[in-house]
């Protein structure tokens, strides 16, 4: 970046050179940095606007995600709820199975064996027939042990019967229930499989958003960061144009200066807005202007390469060389701070001093310097100060 030392220092420089070409050569590139500055200043006024923004439709995303991830969250916590609930009743309900299962099988186990111990004394029964009820007759001593001993095996027989089914209506009982369990569990089962997709689906779902929030938030963080770069470059721009723009003005003092100096004195009737002729026929293909986000200081016009340049009045040749640019280039300086630039020259045919007329060749229309095909790019300036050519033609 140009400080103002600096800008005092080119503008030392300048004072102290003693050619007009040389100062023209340094006020015309001082110009066409300034062009540039601003070029470039506007340029990052407009990606600084286009990051704005950017940042204001990034921030308004994820303003929108941030109500969508809080929705979907608050959804995701009911289903997790539900989940957990789910979870635990399955568990309660596999214990409870486990449980009746063991229940079922002593039931079972005890069955079996009173089913046993039944089928056992039906097999003596038969086998050697009601030997007890003999036994009692035969060891009875009176009416009275009789009866009771009797009524002893029937107990004893009745007995082995209803503990045999109130054992089997027991297992029975147990393995109904059992069942009931096992289909209930079953039920709550695929009810937790559900609830458990549905919870892995908006959990998903909740993870996506998250991580395109942040992407979001990451981009709006670099994004605003390149703002800041372009901010910070422009403000370095705007200074060092300031501090060009001092320089261009004492590089036009020293131009002025120049051609009060010049031995051409201009004639009584000094070119005015109908004294210069067209220095070449052709159509205006480029106006003077801003093109392209900088100053074009002059016109274009479209000739084939080789064709003659005229001078647009007589006047003497301030400057004649290559500049940077605008390739081959003849400033001729007509006298009352009136001066006319022909570039893109692809060759001169007048030297530095030389005075020229009106209608006089001083070169070859060419695509030298910054050109995109052969044509001849035509300046006006006022003290220095590039204006409208097509006011003076």
């Amino acid at each position: 970046m140009i400080r103002p030392a600096l800008a005092a220092l080119v503008v030392a420089a300048i004072a102290a050179a003693p050619a007009a070409g040389d100062v023209y050569s340094r006020k015309h590139s001082v110009d066409a940095r300034i062009a540039t500055l601003h070029s470039r200043i506007a340029e990052a006024q407009q990606r600084a606007q286009e990051l704005s923004a950017e940042i204001d439709s990034v921030s308004s995303r994820i303003h929108s995600l941030e109500g969508r991830v809080g929705d979907v969250s608050a959804r995701l916590a009911t289903l997790e709820s539900d989940l957990a609930l789910h979870q635990r009743k399955l568990e309660r309900l596999t214990a409870l199975f486990r449980l009746e299962t063991k229940r079922y099988l002593f039931f079972r186990h005890e069955y079996g064996l009173a089913l046993a111990r039944l089928n056992a004394r039906l097999v003596e029964v038969y086998q050697q027939g009601d030997v007890d009820t003999v036994d009692v007759v035969l060891d009875a001593r009176s009416l009275s042990d009789l009866i009771d001993g009797l009524d002893y095996v029937n107990q004893v027989g009745a007995a082995d019967d209803r503990i045999a089914t109130s054992v089997g209506h027991a297992k029975d009982a147990a393995r109904h229930a059992r069942e009931r369990t096992r289909t209930l569990r079953g039920v709550v089962a695929a009810e937790t499989r559900a609830v458990q997709a549905r919870t892995e689906q908006v959990r998903a779902v909740r993870d996506e958003l998250v991580a395109s929030r942040s992407e979001l938030v990451a981009s709006r963080s670099t994004k605003r960061v390149s703002l800041q770069s372009v901010k910070a470059s422009e403000r370095e721009r705007v200074g060092e144009a300031q501090a060009l723009e001092q320089v261009s003005v004492a590089l036009g003092a020293q131009i002025q200066a120049a051609q009060a100096a010049s031995s051409y004195r201009a004639p009584a009737a000094t070119p005015s807005a109908s004294g210069f002729i067209w220095p070449v026929n052709g159509p205006v293909t480029s106006p003077f202007g801003t093109r392209w986000g900088r100053m074009h200081t002059g016109v274009d016009i479209g000739v084939p390469y080789g064709t003659p340049i005229r001078a647009a009045a007589s006047g003497q040749v301030i400057y004649a060389g290559w500049m940077d640019g605008y390739g081959n280039l003849v400033f001729v300086d007509h006298g009352r701070g009136l001066s006319t630039g022909y570039a893109h020259q692809s060759s001169i045919a007048v030297s530095n001093g030389e005075a020229v007329t009106q209608g006089q060749v001083i070169g070859y229309v060419g695509c030298t310097g910054h050109c995109f095909g052969p044509h001849l790019h035509f300046e006006v300036r006022v003290n220095g100060t590039p204006v409208d050519p097509l006011g003076y033609l």
